[in-house]
């Protein structure tokens, strides 16, 4: 990865970001995807929670989060619904957990080491930060070629039990996450059902 740089989200990438996200999401709903205006938000918001590779001029990954509290008894929710306006709205700098609420490589640029060192980046800071750790809604990015045997929720459980291979999900397993539940209705997207798995990193270092 010696041509590519890593860095924090500022103000004039945000038009290029949003453009990575719609080539990273083409089946999910544009209008529940990060827009410019929301990724403008997010560098006024939390910048230091907004991960950016790039490749010269041009953006070719992202991660992005914010931090907030969560109640693993009801965890049912969807993005726009937890993460708020601009999907930053809901920043809270005293919440114990990172929501990562997007990461997006371009399709040319996968299987580059770009995802795992967004993940890593975000693991550092939650580190720096002390919180208890990562939550995210995995996308089940391999459902499509299943639909005709079984449900998305019953998808997720095997690719949880390993019997699976889906590129996203397994890959975060690989990370370190762990898949937890199932999100109904989490990000309009016709390709998954409108689901997502809940997933989980737990820091090693938390003092709370």
């Amino acid at each position: 990865m010696a041509d590519l740089a890593f860095g924090n989200l500022t103000a004039d990438l945000a038009a290029r970001c949003a453009d990575l996200e719609r080539r990273a999401f083409p089946t999910a709903d544009p209008a529940e995807l990060l827009s410019e205006a929301d990724i403008t938000a997010y560098a006024e918001t939390f910048p230091e929670g907004f991960f950016v590779c790039r490749d010269g001029d041009a953006v070719v990954g992202q991660g992005a989060g914010i931090l907030l509290d969560f109640d693993f008894d009801h965890p049912q929710h969807t993005i726009a619904g937890i993460t708020g306006e601009h999907q930053c709205g809901n920043h809270d700098p005293d919440g114990d957990w990172y929501y990562g609420t997007d990461i997006a490589v371009d399709p040319e640029y996968r299987r580059r080491g770009i995802g795992r060192h967004l993940y890593d980046l975000r693991k550092d800071l939650v580190r720096r930060l002390d919180k208890r750790g990562i939550i995210a809604g995995g996308h089940p990015d391999g459902y499509e070629p299943h639909r005709d045997r079984m449900s998305v929720p019953e998808y997720i459980a095997e690719v949880a039990a390993g019997r699976l291979h889906d590129n996203t999900l397994s890959f975060q397993i690989r990370q370190g996450f762990e898949i937890v539940g199932v999100l109904e209705g989490y990000l309009t997207d016709p390709a998954t059902d409108d689901y997502a798995a809940l997933i989980v990193w737990l820091s090693e270092t938390p003092s709370r």
